[in-house]
C-alpha cells in the first residue's frame, strides 16, 4: 500500500522532524515521484523498528545507522540466495 507524507506520519506516530531526519540518515528512503513523496508498508514497519531501537533498546544513532545497514545486507543476502536458488531449480535436470 501506498501513502502520502501525512498518511505515514500518523501511521508511524511520527514527528516531521523526526522523519526528515531519518530521511536525511537514510534510515528511510521513501519512493519521490515529480509531485510528491511516497511510503509503503515496508517504511511503517521500518519506522517501528526504529523507535524500538532508540526507545526501548536505547540504541544511539550511530547504532541505529549499523544495524539498519546489517539488516539491509541481511535482506539482500536473502534475495541472492532465493534468486540463486530458483537458478539451479530451473538448470538441475529433474529426475523422475
Amino acid at each position: 500500500m501506498t501513502m502520502t507524507k501525512q498518511e505515514f506520519l500518523a501511521s508511524a506516530g511520527l514527528e516531521v522532524q523526526t522523519l526528515e531526519f531519518w530521511i536525511e540518515q537514510q534510515w528511510l528512503i521513501p519512493e519521490q515521484t515529480a509531485t510528491e513523496t511516497n511510503f509503503s508498508d515496508k517504511d511503517v514497519a521500518r519506522a517501528h523498528l526504529i523507535q524500538d531501537l532508540k526507545g526501548g533498546l536505547g540504541v544511539n544513532d550511530e547504532g541505529v545507522d549499523v544495524i539498519l545497514h546489517l539488516i539491509d545486507q541481511l535482506h539482500g543476502l536473502r534475495h541472492a540466495f532465493a534468486q540463486l536458488h530458483k537458478e539451479i531449480q530451473v538448470a538441475a535436470p529433474t529426475r523422475e
